[in-house]
């Protein structure tokens, strides 16, 4: 592998995150301070605890799923997508630069971004709630697995795309839906019977759920499970990935 070429790729990443911080950086917290602010006082008021959590406790690995889930998709799309729109994309192709080595630049510089969120906004909320967090380990490596896996089905939108108001399409109008109905707020268990069964058939409840395992040793659904679905993505991504590079599937033409 050519390491030299990553890194000039994941390095220009990141600086062009450095150059709009207020937008990559924090617009994020700013707004995901404002949803604990509000579900927290608001809901929070009226539910004091879940499954022996507080409200406002609990509510803090959907908070973060939500964000991270977003700024993969959108860092790792607008970052492969910018290229195409510019034509630099094809000085890229031409380069002695294999197509593994494209795909961690960006995606690596797309999940390093996702990834310190995250954890920028978890600190941000020891600031309104005290969080113990169970399992740190485990809480990393899920949220690292849902970065990467997310930063890749952002590049494959950033293929996808052509335009603008596409790359935007499938954050707005598919995964936010999904992380709101998928227990980012409130537990499964909280729902009718039908609407659990029905619930299972989101992915996100999968993450959501492992994720604030990690923390509190409390799940909608088992930890294995939940590991084997973000697995079983992440899996797909890569395959559409590597397909996508082998046909030329709006790269090429």
């Amino acid at each position: 592998m050519n390491f030299q070429a990553v890194k000039a790729i994941y390095i220009y990443e990141m600086t062009r995150t450095f150059r709009t911080l207020l937008q990559s950086i924090v617009s994020p917290v700013i707004s995901t301070s404002l949803y604990f602010v509000v579900f927290g006082a608001a809901i929070g008021s009226r539910i004091r605890e879940v499954d022996g959590v507080s409200y406002g406790s609990f509510i803090v690995p959907g908070l973060i799923m939500l964000t991270v889930l977003t700024q993969s998709i959108s860092n790792a799309s607008f970052g492969i997508y910018f290229p195409k729109f510019i034509g630099t994309i094809y000085e890229l192709l031409s380069a002695p630069v294999s197509f593994l080595e494209i795909v961690v630049g960006y995606v690596g510089a797309a999940a390093t971004k996702s990834f310190t969120i995250g954890l920028i906004i978890l600190l941000t909320a020891n600031l309104f709630v005290t969080i113990d967090i169970a399992h740190p380990f485990w809480m990393l490596g899920f949220l690292l697995l849902t970065c990467v896996s997310f930063s890749l089905f952002g590049f494959i939108i950033g293929i996808w795309a052509d335009n603008f108001e596409q790359l935007q399409l499938v954050p707005l109008l598919v995964i936010t839906p999904l992380v709101f109905l998928g227990g980012s707020f409130y537990s499964i268990s909280m729902l009718p019977p039908l609407w659990q069964k029905v619930t299972l058939f989101n992915p996100v409840v999968y993450l959501i759920s492992g994720f604030r395992w990690s923390f509190f040793d409390i799940s909608d659904v088992g930890v294995g499970l939940s590991l084997a679905m973000i697995t079983l993505f992440l899996a797909i991504c890569l395959a559409i990935i590597w397909w996508i590079f082998k046909t030329g599937y709006r790269i090429k033409t």
